[in-house]
């Protein structure tokens, strides 16, 4: 929890070129690895739009065997990156997943090859709106074509190539990465052995596009977003980017772990001040969110990838029927869900699960008693560990690992 003062949402003016700096060459030269695909190898969008040439950044961890068997894919969500288990360029800060990844924990590093992918759209290093276009030179911007979670998949299907894997042992993620699990055990059914979404659904409801048109609505707003044209003009839309992040940190959150972490706390004594400076724990918190958020990701992307989640609808991509998306597929699944978390709640989980039944699907679905909200995925929680380990362990004994 942010402990200092805190009443203006945008960074120290001083720190603004080297943070906007850092972004940009992470956007551009990122430090990871990277698979370029050129001009005769494109993308086909959804959007009917032929992306090339492109490139994705990823990073790895463990060693690929002989067989090319123990492939594991992570897929991040809205706002991470391939950084699961790697210090983080910009922040400095420890993989976003390391609870769960590494030696000796559920996704073992010393048994599996561990894949994660920056998406198609995003701005660590995969191509999108911040990357330089071509045809001109300069930053895509609002020219890039929109993407959907199927482009994101087919992109890592062509780095998984890339790379010598012909199917994954496991592909696993929360959230949009959950959303792209979904997506990668319905459209390569045949590559995937085991599946693992996680805190997702499959479409997105109507209040979770509420939600994020509202975060769009805010980045569009700032003066500075300049039609998104802000890298040119050299502004940069940080008002707007730190409330749309603001706004979408809230859900990610349940009401009785604000209550146990915030309350109705006062930030800087007992009283209030009778002014709108962040008097209470809880509004310093969410700034605190804002200001570092616009410190690692891009705006446009931000609006790119949080459309991308809103398009996806797996049922309406197969004759409104679920369960078609995965007809006859081998793929065993561990769908899993929190009971306080409102974003995907755990109906969602239960839609999926009743589809993989009518399929005739191999699958297993725990609710994972939590009060952390949506993410929990990304936080401690013994019981969803426990859950993983056994489901990957078994999963590793049929696959022969």
């Amino acid at each position: 929890m942010d402990t200092q003062p805190d009443t203006a949402l945008r960074p120290d003016p001083i720190d603004e070129p080297s943070r906007r700096a850092s972004e940009r060459s992470q956007a551009l030269d990122p430090k990871s690895p990277v698979a370029r695909f050129a001009a005769d190898t494109p993308l086909l969008t959804d959007a009917g739009v032929e992306l090339a040439p492109f490139q994705i950044a990823y990073q790895t961890a463990g060693t690929l065997n002989a067989a090319r068997s123990n492939a594991v894919l992570i897929c991040h969500a809205l706002t991470g990156d391939q950084y699961f288990a790697h210090t983080h360029p910009v922040t400095g800060k420890g993989g976003w997943w390391e609870t769960l990844v590494g030696p000796g924990k559920p996704i073992d590093t010393d048994r599996y090859f561990v894949v994660c992918s920056n998406v198609i759209g995003s701005c660590m290093g995969s191509t999108g709106p911040a990357s330089i276009d071509p045809a001109t030179g300069r930053p895509y911007g609002l020219n890039f074509p929109l993407v959907t979670i199927r482009d994101m998949v087919r992109a890592q299907a062509m780095l998984l190539e890339h790379l010598g894997i012909q199917d994954l042992f496991l592909c696993i993620g929360g959230s949009m990465g959950g959303m792209q699990v979904l997506q990668w055990a319905a459209l390569y059914p045949e590559r995937v052995f085991a599946a693992m979404p996680i805190a997702t659904g499959a479409r997105h409801s109507a209040q979770n596009i509420a939600f994020h048109e509202v975060g769009r609505q805010a980045i569009m707003a700032d003066p500075a977003w300049a039609d998104g044209r802000y890298l040119e003009a050299g502004t940069r839309p940080a008002k707007g980017l730190g409330v749309a992040r603001m706004g979408a940190h809230i859900t990610y959150l349940s009401e009785p772990a604000l209550h146990r972490k915030f309350g109705r706390r006062f930030q800087g004594g007992t009283a209030p001040t009778f002014s709108f400076n962040a008097d209470f724990q809880i509004e310093s918190y969410l700034r605190h969110q804002g200001l570092s958020f616009v410190e690692r990701f891009d705006a446009n992307a931000y609006l790119y990838l949080t459309r991308a989640m809103d398009y996806f609808d797996l049922a309406e991509d197969h004759g409104g029927v679920l369960a078609n998306a995965f007809r006859g597929t081998k793929t065993r699944f561990c769908v899993i869900s929190f009971t306080s978390d409102w974003l995907f709640p755990t109906r969602d989980s239960r839609a999926i699960v009743h589809a993989l039944n009518a399929a005739a699907a191999p699958v297993a679905f725990v609710e994972v008693e939590s009060d952390k909200g949506h993410d929990a995925f990304l936080l401690d929680e013994p019981a969803m560990f426990s859950a993983a380990r056994g489901f990957i362990d078994a999963a590793a004994r049929a696959r022969g690992l």
